[in-house]
């Protein structure tokens, strides 16, 4: 939309009219002092060297002026409101792609779908609504390794967490050592709300680090975890020729995660399908509220050049009038 910064300006409008109308004449008294009886034979002579502005001309200058008038407005071109990133959380990622994600026991569109491909589906909405926080996305296997560090850029990191791929990190879990790598990096990031969202659907088999330890560190740090067990607790398996009722998520230690969400201030969640690990997501976007107030920003375009331009180049043409050959509207002299 069109903005004029400086509208009183149009008040300017009428100057020259007013001039016209109410200033006297210029060469009234030079013609009182200087008159001479025994020059009025010349008066004759000198009217004929008088030009008269033509039609052309006078319609060029009240234009010319318009612009002017215009372009003292000062007219801008406010653009689009941008929301600009806010200082929200600091909020990590960290997703097991150890071998046992790929278990099928999970449903998303009506699919057996592996676990990953389900939590792909679901934390992709939870970064979407985080509007505000800066999101990094840890991935980790054997050892640990930072995927996306800490940023706005939530599309960025919505696409490497899809390209994300099992076994990537290597097929056991290094819980203590993804949750020292996240200390580290939230540390550095220098946020005061700082939060890890870890997930997993095993115990720590991997790793320097002691998922107590790392916990006892993050505590103080300052950094919340929550943490996420993942994987069904039932699952039928074909042999040969009958079923066999399993539990798929029998290596999952879940004392271990309730401990490190407990001492971090944080909590323990299940999710056993997809519909629970939506409503987990949902509980903790509640429990860490995204931050509601924003700066808008809108990018302003001056436009003021462009009558003022015009304005310049038509009184070039004014003056240049009288030099070009008889237009239709101009008085001959």
């Amino acid at each position: 939309m069109i903005h004029f910064a400086w509208p009183w300006a149009l008040a300017l409008l009428p100057l020259p009219w007013l001039v016209y109308r109410y200033a006297p004449p210029a060469l009234a008294a030079e013609e009182a002092a200087l008159w001479v009886p025994s020059l009025s034979l010349f008066g004759a002579v000198a009217q004929q060297g008088v030009r008269r502005p033509g039609r052309l001309q006078i319609l060029l200058a009240v234009l010319c002026w318009l612009l002017l008038v215009l372009a003292a407005t000062r007219p801008q071109w406010l653009g689009d409101p941008i929301e600009l990133p806010v200082s929200g959380r600091d909020l990590m990622l960290a997703v097991d792609l150890s071998g046992s994600m790929q278990t099928r026991d999970f449903t998303l569109g009506g699919e057996t779908v592996d676990r990953l491909t389900a939590l792909k589906a679901v934390a992709g909405e939870f970064i979407r609504r985080r509007v505000g926080d800066r999101v990094g996305l840890i991935l980790f296997g054997d050892q640990p390794y930072v995927q996306t560090p800490l940023t706005f850029d939530r599309q960025t990191v919505l696409t490497l967490l899809n390209e994300a791929a099992l076994g990537l990190a290597g097929d056991r879990t290094s819980i203590g050592d993804a949750i020292g790598l996240a200390v580290k990096r939230l540390t550095d990031g220098g946020g005061e709300n700082q939060v890890l969202i870890l997930l997993t659907d095993g115990a720590n088999t991997a790793g320097q680090l002691a998922p107590l330890k790392a916990a006892e560190l993050a505590a103080r740090e300052h950094l919340k975890i929550y943490t996420i067990g993942i994987g069904a607790d039932r699952m039928e398996v074909r042999r040969f020729i009958f079923r066999q009722t399993v539990n798929p998520s029998a290596d999952l230690d879940e004392k271990t995660l309730n401990a490190i969400a407990e001492k971090t201030g944080g909590r323990y969640f299940r999710a056993r399908d997809t519909r629970q690990l939506q409503e987990i997501y949902a509980a903790i976007d509640e429990l860490e509220p995204v931050v509601r107030d924003h700066d808008v920003f809108r990018p302003i375009s001056e436009l003021y050049v462009w009558p003022l331009g015009a304005a310049f180049l038509g009184g070039l043409l004014v003056l240049l009038l009288p030099l070009l050959p008889s237009l239709p509207g101009r008085r001959s002299p």
